[in-house]
């Protein structure tokens, strides 16, 4: 009787399809990063896999689309989607904008209001200097 060997078999396909996929990844970094369009013709050229391999895995069609979506809308040379800004890092910028705007407003005033008081100040002396003119 011969040996079970359809482990290696297994093993073997296992270890084929994680690199496709691998290769897939790598591929829609790799056009991402170089601002290139972001399709399954693209990605299925630069991977080295075929489009249907592509429309049948679900997470690296998502990506795809998500990429090819985020292109479209983009601006005329898209940045790598690991280099755009996240709302988040969009809402502590536009807080910290405000924060500084209340700042120099309240600073602002300050500085209006000791101007005025110095204008006042400098006006009276100048009235006080008149009137003792005035006198002699």
């Amino acid at each position: 009787m011969r040996a079970d060997n359809s482990q290696h078999i297994v093993d073997a396909a296992r270890r084929r399809s994680e690199y496709t996929r691998a290769k897939a990844v790598q591929a829609l970094r790799t056009l991402d990063a170089a601002g290139e369009p972001v399709t399954f013709e693209t990605v299925a050229n630069q991977a080295g896999v075929s489009r249907s391999w592509l429309y049948a895995q679900p997470d690296l069609r998502a990506e795809v689309e998500r990429l090819r979506a985020a292109h479209h809308r983009g601006p005329v040379s898209p940045v790598p989607a690991r280099q755009r800004t996240s709302d988040a890092s969009l809402l502590r910028r536009l807080e910290a904008a405000n924060t500084r705007v209340r700042q120099l407003t309240e600073e602002n005033r300050r500085l209006r209001d000791q101007l005025a008081g110095a204008l006042g100040e400098q006006r009276a002396e100048r009235i006080t200097k008149e009137q003792a003119k005035g006198r002699q």
